[in-house]
C-alpha cells in the first residue's frame, strides 16, 4: 500500500509533513494485525527536488512523481497571491497530469482545502461532487463549472476522488485513506491513537452568518424571507411565491449558487438562526425549535446535528468553552 503526499512550491508545510506523520503514526497502531498489508508513506515533487513551502521553508522530498505508482495520493493546500498564475505553471500542469494518470490506474486521489484546485486542473472534478474550504467555494465553482461543488461540505468522496475543506483537513483525509485501505475499525484505532475525531468536523459551525448570500441579492432576499417567517410554516412553494419565481427556477438557482435544494436551503437558514440564539440566549431547545419553524423538537434536533455535528446542548457548551 503506497501512499504519496504531493509536495510543490507554495504548499502548506504542515499539510505535507503532517500528513506523513499522521499516516505513519496510524500505521504503528494498526500494523499489529499481521493480516494487513504494510503501508509505505512517502513524499514526492514534480522533479524530485526539494520544495519551498508557503512560509519559504525548504522541504526535502523522497522522490519525483514520475517514479512511483500509488494506492492513494494526498494533495495539501497552498497559499499564493495570484491563483491563475500559480495554477498555470509547468510544474502544476505536470502534477495535474500525474494525478489524472494515478486515478486512471486505480489510486484514491485526495485534495485538502485549496489543494482541491490541483484535482480540478487534472479534470478530476468534472461531473463529480466535491468541496473545498468555505471561503474558496465561489472561486472553485467559477474555475471548474463542470464540477458539482457543494457549499460547506466537510469531506466528499465521488468515484475515488476525495475532497475536503479547511487548511487542516489533511487530518480527515489521512483517516479517510486508512478507512478506505484498511476499513472503519482501523480508522477508529488510528483516530483514538492520534487523539482526533473519527468524523470530520463540519464547516458550518465556523462560516460567518450570511457569507454565502452577501454578494448575491437573490440569496439575500431568500434568507430574509425565511428569517422573517420565524415560527410560521414555510414551504418551498411558499418561498418561491414570495420571491416571485417558480419552484423549478428556485431549485435551479439554488443548485447553481449553493449546491442545495430549496428544502435544504430553508433548513440551513433556520439552523443558522437557531445557532445564533444558542450562542446569545438561554432559550430552551424546545423554544428554539418552535422559533425556527420546526413542528417538533425531535426534528429540530436531527436537523441541527446534521449541520453542526453535535446536539444543540453540546453546541452551546462548545461555544461557551470557546468564549472562555
Amino acid at each position: 500500500m503506497e501512499v504519496i503526499v504531493l509536495g510543490y512550491d507554495g504548499c502548506l508545510g504542515a499539510g505535507l509533513i503532517g500528513a506523513v506523520d499522521m499516516l505513519k503514526l496510524s500505521w504503528l497502531t494498526i500494523s499489529k494485525d499481521e493480516n494487513r498489508e504494510p503501508i509505505s508513506v512517502s513524499t514526492a515533487s514534480f522533479d524530485g527536488q526539494p520544495v519551498q513551502d508557503s512560509s519559504g521553508r525548504r522541504l526535502e522530498v523522497d522522490s519525483s512523481i514520475t517514479a512511483i505508482p500509488a494506492s492513494a495520493v494526498i494533495v495539501p493546500g497552498y497559499l499564493c497571491d495570484d491563483g491563475d498564475r500559480f495554477l498555470g505553471t509547468a510544474s502544476i500542469d505536470a502534477a495535474a497530469a500525474w494525478l489524472r494518470r494515478q486515478h486512471a490506474l486505480g489510486a484514491l486521489v485526495c485534495g485538502s482545502c485549496s489543494g482541491v484546485f490541483l484535482l480540478g486542473e487534472a479534470g478530476l472534478l468534472d461531473g463529480r461532487r466535491c468541496t473545498t474550504t468555505w471561503w474558496r467555494h465561489d472561486e472553485l465553482r467559477d474555475r471548474y463549472p463542470r464540477a458539482d461543488a457543494l457549499w460547506g461540505a466537510s469531506l466528499i468522496e465521488d468515484s475515488r476522488v476525495v475532497t475536503a475543506g479547511g487548511p487542516l483537513s489533511w487530518i480527515d483525509l489521512c483517516l479517510h485513506v486508512i478507512r478506505s485501505l484498511y476499513g472503519a475499525s482501523a480508522a477508529k484505532v488510528a483516530a483514538d491513537f492520534t487523539v482526533v475525531d473519527t468524523v470530520p468536523s463540519t464547516q458550518f459551525n465556523y462560516i460567518p452568518l450570511g457569507h454565502l448570500a452577501a454578494s448575491d441579492p437573490f440569496l439575500l432576499k431568500a434568507e430574509h424571507i425565511i428569517r422573517q417567517a420565524g415560527d410560521s410554516p414555510l414551504t418551498v412553494l411558499g418561498l418561491a411565491h414570495a420571491l416571485g419565481t417558480s419552484v423549478r427556477t428556485l431549485h435551479r438557482y439554488l443548485q447553481r449558487a449553493s449546491g442545495e435544494t430549496p428544502k435544504r436551503f430553508i433548513e440551513r437558514i433556520r439552523f443558522e438562526a437557531a445557532r445564533t440564539l444558542l450562542e446569545t440566549t438561554a432559550h430552551t431547545v424546545k423554544r428554539l425549535a418552535a422559533g425556527a419553524g420546526y413542528a417538533d423538537e425531535a426534528s429540530f434536533r436531527r436537523a441541527f446535528s446534521r449541520y453542526s455535528g453535535m446536539t444543540p446542548g453540546a453546541y452551546r457548551r462548545w461555544v461557551q468553552a470557546r468564549q472562555k
